[in-house]
C-alpha cells in the first residue's frame, strides 16, 4: 500500500460511485465530503461537513479538512489531518483515546443544538412580546 502524501479538492454536487486516490470529493449541497483512506488501502472515507462535524477550507495549496481523520472502524485505523492538499500523518490512538474523542463530539454535538434551542426560543419570545405590546393599548 502507497502512503498519499497529497489530494486535491473536487467539488461536486453528487458524490461518485468510483473514486479517485488523492481526491477529496466535497459536496457543499449535501453536507459530505469522502475520499479513499490516505493510507492506501482503498476505503471510503466520508465526512459530514456541517458545524458540528468537519469543515473544509479551499486554499491556494489545496484543501484543508479538519479536525484529523481517524478511520478507528478500519482494519488499517489510519490517522491523518488534511491541511492545504497535503496528508500529515498523525499517530494511532489508543482504545481510552478513542472513546474519549467520541465522547468530547458528543458533547460538542449537543451543546451546538442546546444554544440553538435556546437561540430559537430567545426569538420566540421577543416575538411574542412584540405581538403583545403590538396590541397592548396601554402605552
Amino acid at each position: 500500500m502507497q502512503k498519499l502524501t497529497k489530494i486535491k479538492l473536487l467539488k461536486v454536487h453528487y458524490i461518485p460511485k468510483t473514486l479517485e486516490t488523492g481526491v477529496l470529493y466535497v459536496s457543499e449541497e449535501f453536507g459530505a465530503a469522502l475520499h479513499l483512506c490516505a493510507c492506501g488501502c482503498g476505503t471510503k472515507v466520508s465526512t459530514p461537513i456541517g458545524p458540528t462535524d468537519w469543515a473544509v477550507e479551499e486554499t491556494p495549496d489545496g484543501p484543508t479538512l479538519v479536525p484529523s481523520v481517524g478511520n478507528w472502524q478500519f482494519p488499517c485505523r489510519s490517522h491523518y489531518f488534511i491541511r492545504e492538499g497535503r496528508i500529515e500523518w498523525a499517530g494511532a490512538w489508543t482504545p481510552e483515546q478513542i472513546t474519549s474523542g467520541r465522547e468530547a463530539e458528543e458533547q460538542r454535538h449537543l451543546a451546538y443544538f442546546e444554544e440553538r434551542a435556546r437561540e430559537r426560543s430567545g426569538a420566540l419570545q421577543r416575538l411574542w412580546r412584540w405581538v403583545k405590546n403590538l396590541f397592548n393599548m396601554d402605552h
